[in-house]
């Protein structure tokens, strides 16, 4: 409401004194009635908090029961690798908690220290947290404002708003009223919390401190925000809750089971509980965090650095990528693309040096920019230098060659600038600004073959280039000149001007940015624009990269707005730019694309972006350009800040879920084939083919190491790249995933039951691990031949295979293992005989070769 007030009324609605400021004692009541213009801290957690946070999950369960369990069983080197887990868990849980925590410190540095305010009719220099509604603060070039303020007066004031807004160039501000219902962005006669003046200064009244700010309305949002459960979380998670009730059911089942048939009820309560111990794979919440740790570390090697390890996994089946302009799918960079000059709009690299020399001396000459180490100065006038140099032109010696004798500054209402330069016995004004206001001030324009006076139909057709080269979201800038200047005024210099031509330029899209898009679409990943720019300039680098082909992709904030959210969801199918969004839009946006079901990824670099961040599946923040806050709210930040590393990142997701889908279901099938085992031998009245310690012992050489082989496996990233995003609804047994873990548990478990049949408990206790290792080997890709397969790509297989080996070599030739097991030595051919027997697994695994292709989620049959 505020910018729609003149000063007058605006220091009447706050009563305060435009000359003299607000008094001393009332700028103390107000500090008093509405608090210190800073942030609230968000709500601490202490360490404990997090520990509890982290131990509530149903698999920490399971595993502590585990661990009792071991304890009884005298089984505490069991015990010791149970709790190991939980406390590597627990740490790396701890560590990536936080994040809100962090953004709100983050957004608190951003706010100013200190603030120059009048009060009592004098200037004075204050602390920033001590600012009240109604201050009249100054503002100047290099200071960050210190509150939400409305304009009283400036001089040549721009701002830099693009972390808080998105806008990709500096704001020129004005004191005048604007019209009411504007967003924030569009609010030119208002600075805001923790923005950048880059020019000029000004003054201002403060409208909104603290938490009432536009910067504190964010900080609001991103304590609002709550985070949600990975999909590979919420399917662990149900796992355990399954795995915790087949535990107990197991347990009760066969120990009734025994008392049925009279067995020694001890042996059988020990037996139960060993069996319920062997339902659980423990070591699967250790595999997990060790497979996505070492994703973790892949991924830094595409410049990704993962702030959550869930992240990664998560990655692989996002549906959605919401991208922000400025910066990700651009360069953050303005270049001159375009010059319009002869009554035709020539792209530049079609320029010669020479071809249009008023038209490039005086973009070079009206300019008040520096190149060199570090560019100083407006965007738009540092890519028309750089457009210079391009072309071949040295900008000092022009200037030495025409000295600039006067100059009237940029000013933000008329949108021009003008200098004067002397050439020869003469001067020359250059006047450069907005095309529409440089074209009343003309009275003839240049062509090829001299001037000719400005006529009605040419000033149309000026017009025309000027809107087909804004339809193509260049920002526009005419440039104009009369040689002779008789007075240096206003008047005397912006009158009866020479039309040269004009200059386009836009922040251009990424060399990658095109291909990576459409790599995402062939992979089934929908890709928009968020973006707090303007329209026609977000659908041109929409159009360019591929996100977009009409402008009836396009929409609005404001737009948006007047949608219900029926509307909202049924348009949302074919929106692909949102153009001129607040931080709360951004938001509402993914919040939308989630409610339908979608995995979500949204990346940004500002401080509007954090909320929006929090909110996504995946927030994506940019390492060079990004500000703390947005890399503080994100779950990973990309350190090229490039949109094309998404697309590697999203590979490795994809890669690492269907590896942890191998451990998962190797795990089971071989978990389901030792319950099988002691079920069928109790229900058939056998004896008990194996000991409490012989299952105890299976589940440690095959619970581990075979099962993180198969978590760092290498697999064709291609290929995962041509499938569509996994179904966020699908369990991890999907596409055939219980047949597999059923059909390979009753294999196992026959072996083992044939083995027991002709040897006893050392060919059973034998078979059950040994299998269980040619079992990992055919997983690695269950829909492709051993012999197919390239086994260097995966030396940790191998490793695991003849270490799993060697410890079961260990329980039956060393007498102390011997002894401690129960066991019987076995000679060369027995050993043979059980080495063969071992290897079914891997047998029907080529003779079968299951088509489900469930590990890599192709679309082959489903059950």
């Amino acid at each position: 409401m505020y910018e729609t007030l003149t000063p007058k009324e605006l220091c009447k609605a706050l009563h305060t004194d435009e000359k003299n400021g607000l008094s001393g004692a009332e700028a103390e009541k107000r500090l008093q009635r509405d608090g210190q213009n800073v942030l609230k801290k968000a709500k601490e957690q202490t360490v404990w908090d997090m520990i509890q946070e982290q131990i509530n999950d149903p698999m920490i369960f399971i595993l502590f029961i585990a661990a009792s369990i071991s304890i009884l069983l005298r089984e505490f080197s069991d015990t010791g690798i149970i709790l190991a887990v939980i406390a590597l868990n627990t740490t790396v849980g701890v560590i990536q908690e936080g994040k809100a925590r962090k953004a709100m410190e983050a957004l608190k540095k951003m706010t100013a220290p200190s603030a120059i305010v009048k009060r009592d009719g004098v200037y004075q220099k204050i602390p920033a947290a001590r600012l009240v509604k109604g201050d009249v603060v100054q503002l100047k070039a290099g200071n960050q404002v210190p509150a939400d303020l409305r304009l009283l007066q400036v001089q040549g004031l721009s701002v830099n708003e693009s972390a808080l807004t998105g806008e990709s160039l500096p704001v020129a501000k004005t004191a005048a009223a604007m019209r009411p219902d504007l967003p924030a962005a569009e609010k030119r006669n208002m600075v805001y919390m923790s923005c950048e003046i880059m020019k000029g200064s000004g003054e201002g009244i403060v409208t909104a401190t603290g938490m009432d700010t536009e910067l504190g309305k964010i900080a609001g949002m991103i304590n609002e925000v709550t985070g949600e459960l990975t999909p590979l979380q919420k399917r662990l998670g149900d796992l355990g809750k399954l795995l915790s009730i087949v535990a107990v059911v197991l347990c009760a089942a066969l120990f009734l089971l025994g008392l049925v048939q009279h067995r020694n009820l001890l042996q059988m309560l020990l037996l139960a509980i060993s069996l319920a111990v062997a339902a659980i794979p423990e070591g699967l919440p250790a595999v997990v965090t060790i497979v996505l740790a070492l994703g973790v570390a892949r991924m830094v090697k595409v410049n990704t650095i993962i702030r959550k390890l869930p992240a990664v996994e998560t990655l692989g089946s996002v549906g959605v990528v919401c991208s922000d302009k400025t910066g990700t799918l651009t360069e953050n960079k303005m270049k001159v693309t375009a010059l319009y000059a002869n009554d035709i709009i020539l792209p530049l690299s079609r320029v010669r040096k020479r071809e249009f020399p008023r038209l490039l001396e005086g973009f070079l000459l009206c300019n008040n920019s520096m190149l060199g180490e570090q560019e100083i100065g407006d965007a738009t006038e540092l890519a028309l230098l750089h457009m210079g140099k391009e072309l071949g032109y040295d900008r000092e010696r022009l200037l030495q060659q025409y000295p600039r004798t006067f100059e009237i500054p940029f000013d933000s209402e008329k949108k021009y600038m003008a200098s004067v330069h002397r050439t020869g016995g003469y001067e020359t004004v250059y006047v450069k600004g907005a095309c529409d206001y440089i074209l009343e001030k003309c009275a003839f324009v240049e062509l090829r073959d001299g001037t000719e006076p400005m006529t009605q139909a040419r000033r149309m057709k000026i017009r025309m280039a000027m809107e087909s080269m804004a339809r193509d979201g260049l920002r526009v800038l005419a440039l104009a000149y009369r040689e002779r200047v008789l007075e240096k005024t206003e008047k005397g210099l912006a009158g009866n001007l020479i039309f040269a031509g004009m200059a386009g330029m836009i922040d251009p899209p990424r060399k990658e940015t095109a291909q990576s898009v459409k790599t995402l679409k062939q992979a089934g990943v929908q890709v928009a624009m968020i973006t707090g720019d303007y329209k026609d300039t977000a659908f041109a680098i929409a159009r360019k990269t591929g996100i977009a082909q009409s402008m009836d992709q396009c929409i609005t904030g404001q737009e948006l707005d007047e949608m219900t959210e029926e509307e909202f969801a049924a348009k949302m199918k074919n929106i692909r730019v949102f153009a001129r969004v607040t931080p709360a839009h951004k938001v509402k946006i993914v919040q939308r694309f989630r409610r339908g079901g979608e995995i979500v990824a949204m990346t940004g670099d500002g401080v509007n972006d954090a909320p929006s961040l929090q909110a996504a599946d995946i927030g994506i923040a940019m390492g060079k350009s990004g500000t703390d806050v947005a890399k503080n709210a994100a779950d990973m930040i990309l350190t090229d800040d490039n949109f094309s590393t998404i697309e590697k990142a999203m590979e490795e997701g994809r890669s690492i879920y269907v590896n942890i889908k191998k451990s998962i279901l190797f795990l089971l099938s071989s978990n389901f084939g030792e319950i099988i085992t002691m079920f069928a031998a109790v229900c058939l009245g056998l004896p008990t083919p194996l000991k409490a310690c012989h299952i105890l012992w299976v589940n440690l050489i095959t619970d581990s190491l075979p099962a993180l082989a198969l978590g760092v496996d290498k697999n064709d990233a291609k290929a995962l790249m041509e499938e569509s995003p996994r179904n966020p609804q699908e369990g991890l047994f999907a596409h055939g995933g219980w047949l597999f873990t059923v059909f390979y548990g009753f294999l196992i478990a026959g072996i083992t039951l044939y083995a027991f049949y002709k040897g006893g408990q050392t060919y059973a206790f034998t078979v059950l691990g040994v299998s269980q290792l040619f079992h990992a080997i055919g997983m690695r890709d269950k829909n492709k031949s051993i012999f197919s397969m390239n086994h260097l790509e995966n030396p940790f297989m191998i490793l695991a295979f003849c270490l799993g080996l060697a410890l079961q070599l260990m329980v039956t030739e060393i007498p102390c293992f011997v002894q401690a097991f129960g066991t019987v030595r076995l000679s060369w051919g027995q050993w043979q005989f059980l080495l063969g027997l071992s290897a079914v697994p891997l047998l029907m695994h080529e003779l079968l070769l299951i088509p489900g292709k469930c590990l890599s989620g192709r679309k082959a049959g489903k059950d």
